[in-house]
């Protein structure tokens, strides 16, 4: 069992080379690699206080955010950056098999994506203000597809929490469409439950340093790291 578990983290670390982070870069250890982890930011792990599957709970005064941008790693490390998100963490979610595993989603049959829930401090930051970094940070004019990742698992989606992120989603969407005189393909639709990933990939580019970026881009002007 043991070695399985050993087989599949393998296989993750090969198959996940995303937007942004690079599965043949090893765990640094410079002193370079130090300093960068000094000037980031430390944010929770335990988004809603989620589990496989878990009914999510918040904080007075955070909400939730749902979003897929192609393999997790690259696209939690960029959420972790943003001021006012206080916790993140990834895992699958719109597919229909009950706790699914890397592997399984890994194959194209649970439906699932990569997907990263973040939870946010909404006296710092709005969920509009989320979504325009999600957008910024991805191409989401690509069907099933980010760079050299492709598949249903590495779909552009947003899960809303209720109606008003439902329409905050559809406007923020729509603008970014028109700057980009493209047809954006995100899929916007109601939250289904959260499956957290296993936990060689919890905030795998803070573990490795290999950051995707110093700093997110459509971060708020006033916003500073």
């Amino acid at each position: 069992m043991k070695l399985a578990r050993t087989l599949v983290a393998l296989l993750a670390l090969a198959g996940c080379k995303s937007a942004g982070a690079s599965a043949d870069v090893k765990p640094e250890t410079s002193a370079r690699a130090a300093t960068a982890a000094i000037a980031r930011r430390t944010v929770g792990t335990s988004p809603g206080h989620v589990g496989a599957g878990t009914k999510l709970e918040v904080s007075k005064g955070h909400a939730l955010g749902a979003f897929a941008a192609g393999c997790f790693w690259g696209v939690e490390d960029t959420f972790r950056q943003v001021p006012g998100v206080v916790a993140t963490a990834v895992g699958y979610a719109g597919g229909t098999t009950e706790h699914p595993t890397y592997e399984q989603v890994c194959s194209h049959t649970t439906g699932h994506a990569e997907a990263v829930l973040v939870e946010f401090d909404t006296a710092q930051i709005s969920y509009e203000q989320l979504l325009v970094v999600f957008f910024k940070n991805h191409d989401p004019t690509t069907m099933n597809r980010q760079g050299p990742d492709v598949g249903s698992q590495y779909r552009s989606a947003v899960f809303t929490f209720d109606d008003a992120q439902a329409a905050t989603a559809a406007k923020v969407m729509a603008a970014e469409e028109l700057q980009r005189a493209k047809k954006v393909v995100t899929a916007v639709s109601a939250a289904p439950p959260f499956w957290k990933a296993e936990e060689y990939h919890q905030q795998y580019d803070e573990k490795t340093g290999t950051h995707s970026c110093p700093l997110p881009k459509g971060l708020p002007k006033r916003s500073a790291i």
